[in-house]
């Protein structure tokens, strides 16, 4: 395994950048997807969020792009990073900034929800590197401000999130302007038989390169469950928040209505919190971040999709309010902690109505979560487990779609703090 960047054939622009963010060992997917992306191969990545995966990309395509260093087209971009929510494109193209400050390389970043004026000026001149969601970047290319005739490289990020939020017919809408020859990189946390029929029509003999199997993700989480009645969910939330330990906790709630009437509910009880959803605008749900990585805020209340990319140092919890309907959504919630080798705590509260939900999620992770009788809202015992209903075939996509009205967050007080009134 490559021990040091220096070890890889990057150029020394590249090397100087990495330097300066304190970067010097590759973390594996880094290690094994670098060479044969210099290489010029396609390459199929099955990834979580938090393992390197943007900086294993990013820095084979800046290469690319000053080797030859070749004008872009009006309105053109050389290369393409496709991602599913506008926090992750933002941080992408953060990312490409910093690993290319060296470089003099143009790049613009597409989403929706603001005005495109500022992005279709940005294209204009045409750039070199473009990060966009897939909405924005169709309604740009209906009117005709973005083209991709000198396209060389596609990226196509978080491809199992995309077809979470049913954008896999605009991603194909977008691959079918594409030139054929390019290379294209394919990403995505986990390979259900959608994503890989679409791994197939998109790649040409690529190497697949894994890490972190969902089963091992979540080995260094500490992982708890409280049963609790779901009206006692929010009175039990501030007595964990009391835990001075919880230095900054990512809460997940089912629905944006939710996830509002939690934060109101932790202000009221004293604790900095935000709530970030589809329905916030960008500048609100940029805010939210914002108070969040400074610690203004010490705990963001988040839908599943909204919080979809949030890449935040130091989340010392997790918090599963509402436990998810799937349960690899589980797996994606607790990995915003643990990141870059740190351990974490995810803990979540489980009524009786969801011991279906927390069986699925210990059949997935191959673990009994370890359960905490000792809090003030304790069911005297959890209710045996129920057969799940047989659905229907035709009932399965109302399930999807279910799903995709989700959110994501600490260790419990260990006193005997006096419990928190009722909201």
């Amino acid at each position: 395994m490559t021990s040091s960047f220096s070890e890889l054939a990057l150029i020394e622009p590249l090397q100087r950048a990495l330097s300066a963010e304190n970067y010097h060992t590759p973390t594996p997917i880094q290690a094994q997807a670098i060479p044969h992306l210099l290489a010029g191969r396609d390459v199929l990545g099955v990834a979580q969020t938090g393992t390197g995966k943007t900086a294993a990309f990013a820095l084979p395509i800046l290469q690319r792009l000053v080797q030859p260093r070749v004008a872009p087209a009006a309105k053109s971009a050389r290369a393409l990073i496709l991602t599913p929510t506008r926090e992750l494109a933002l941080q992408i193209d953060a990312s490409f900034r910093a690993y290319g400050r060296h470089l003099q390389l143009r790049q613009a970043v597409i989403f929706g929800g603001v005005g495109q004026h500022p992005q279709v000026a940005a294209m204009a001149r045409g750039v070199d590197i473009l990060v966009a969601t897939p909405g924005r970047l169709l309604d740009l290319m209906n009117q005709r401000h973005v083209r991709f005739d000198g396209l060389s490289v596609f990226v196509l990020d978080e491809a199992d999130r995309m077809l979470d939020m049913g954008f896999i017919r605009d991603v194909k809408r977008i691959v079918a302007v594409l030139p054929k020859e390019r290379q294209t990189l394919l990403f995505s946390a986990t390979m259900p038989g959608d994503i890989a029929s679409l791994a197939q029509s998109v790649l040409t003999s690529p190497v697949r390169v894994e890490v972190t199997p969902v089963s091992s993700t979540v080995e260094r989480i500490d992982q708890r469950v409280l049963f609790v009645d779901g009206a006692s969910k929010r009175p039990l939330l501030a007595e964990v928040l009391r835990d001075p330990a919880i230095s900054r906790a990512l809460v997940f709630a089912r629905t944006k209505h939710g996830a509002d009437r939690i934060a109101k509910d932790l202000e009221r009880s004293r604790v900095e919190a935000a709530a970030i959803h589809g329905n916030k605008s960008q500048s609100a749900r940029q805010r939210a971040l914002e108070s969040f990585r400074s610690g203004r805020v010490r705990v963001l209340v988040a839908t599943d999709i909204a919080a979809r990319g949030i890449d935040i140092d130091g989340i010392t919890h997790v918090i599963n309010f509402d436990l998810p309907n799937v349960p690899e959504s589980y797996v994606h919630r607790i990995g915003r902690t643990a990141r870059a080798g740190a351990e974490g705590i995810a803990l979540s509260f489980c009524s009786a109505e969801e011991r279906v939900l927390l069986r699925d999620i210990e059949k997935l992770t191959r673990r009994k979560l370890v359960v905490i009788e000792d809090h003030p809202y304790a069911r005297s015992a959890p209710p045996p487990a129920v057969a799940r209903p047989q659905q229907p075939a035709q009932a399965q996509p109302q399930r999807r779609q279910n799903q995709r009205r989700g959110g994501r967050g600490g260790r419990p007080h260990q006193g005997h703090a006096p419990a928190a009134q009722r909201a």
